[in-house]
């Protein structure tokens, strides 16, 4: 943000708000420890503040300090609409487009609150009177840090903001070993243990308590595994079938698509997943180097991301969602053998 913007938040944050934090549709550990994070910050400055989740999230969050408070849309749609309505300002977290909301999209379209966006992804929507865009950033929950820097009042992060924050950025740089890990990154970490934030036990909560039936699941994920040599590629698939028959869970899946980038000589990998529910085959990308899965994945599966991470989506089933995808790597060889 720059010095007109943040003096736009300081105004706008001057007086008892009423305000409405929003992540994005299936939200994972960055968008609830930011959401999180930033509401536990603007109570403490004497706002009346809520986080509105579109979806459930994953139980492997489920321990974090103030997630027993988040409302879920497609849960209580009536009194989310009424705070949405009601709300003085919404911030948006993790996400730049408000089509990223699923069925929420159309209450935040019609509220006539002031948006304020912060987020890392590229290509940000213009629906906010301010925005916080930063792609270089590893994570939301850093850029918040940043944020609350930026307003001088860091003094305000206690133990449960840390936490909130140290899980965001953990989680979104793949435990600090991704690309976007800085040393400014390990600056705010380093911040939030200073907090309180106890990165042991942050760690066990999120990684170390898989149920058998997810490890199970592993297992048939990592057996279906395909590699395609001529396009150093490597590609998973799970049917509805194969979730059902191991007790699927929301978040189960987190992480799978990087045991085929793991391979040796393997810079693109894909998980396709099936959810008959919606009708689509699901899809997490993810690269090594410069091959950009966000442009692929907006190109071609209605998704986006980052340049090594993204998301997309397929309405076809799975064996013509596989085979589309095959034949479409066809004119991607020679940048991906570069």
């Amino acid at each position: 943000m720059n010095k007109n913007d943040i003096a736009k938040v300081k105004d706008l944050l001057s007086s008892p708000k009423s305000i409405v934090i929003v992540p994005h549709k299936n939200p994972d550990g960055d968008a609830i420890g930011s959401t999180l994070a930033l509401c536990s910050y603007l109570s403490k400055k004497g706002h009346d503040a809520i986080v509105i989740a579109p979806n459930d999230y994953p139980v492997f969050l489920k321990w974090l300090p103030g997630q027993d408070d988040i409302l879920v849309y497609n849960a209580f749609a009536k009194a989310a609409k009424e705070k949405i309505q009601q709300a003085d300002l919404i911030f948006t977290l993790d996400f730049n487009h408000l089509s990223r909301t699923g069925d929420m999209e159309e209450t935040l379209g019609e509220a006539n609150a002031t948006f304020i966006m912060i987020d890392h992804h590229q290509q940000p929507g213009d629906y906010a009177l301010i925005t916080y865009s930063d792609t270089s950033m590893s994570s939301t929950c850093e850029m918040v840090y940043h944020f609350i820097e930026m307003l001088q009042e860091t003094e305000h992060i206690d133990e449960n903001m840390a936490t909130c924050l140290y899980t965001g950025i953990m989680t979104d740089t793949g435990s600090f070993r991704f690309p976007s890990t800085t040393a400014l990154t390990h600056n705010v970490v380093s911040a939030l243990i200073q907090k309180g934030a106890n990165n042991g036990s942050i760690h066990q909560n999120i990684y170390d308590t898989n149920s058998f039936s997810k490890l199970q699941l592993l297992g048939v994920a990592l057996n279906n595994l395909k590699v395609l040599p001529e396009y150093k590629t490597a590609y998973i698939t799970l049917t509805q079938k194969e979730l059902d028959d191991h007790k699927f869970q929301k978040g189960d899946t987190e992480g799978f698509v990087n045991y085929g980038l793991s391979l040796e000589g393997i810079i693109f990998a894909v998980i396709f997943i099936e959810n008959k529910s919606d009708g689509i085959i699901k899809m997490s990308l993810r690269s090594k180097g410069d091959f950009s899965v966000n442009e692929f994945a907006r190109s071609h599966y209605e998704g986006g991301g980052h340049t090594n991470a993204a998301g997309g989506k397929s309405t076809l089933s799975m064996k013509k969602t596989v085979a589309q995808f095959i034949d479409t790597l066809a004119s991607y060889k020679s940048v991906l053998n570069s």
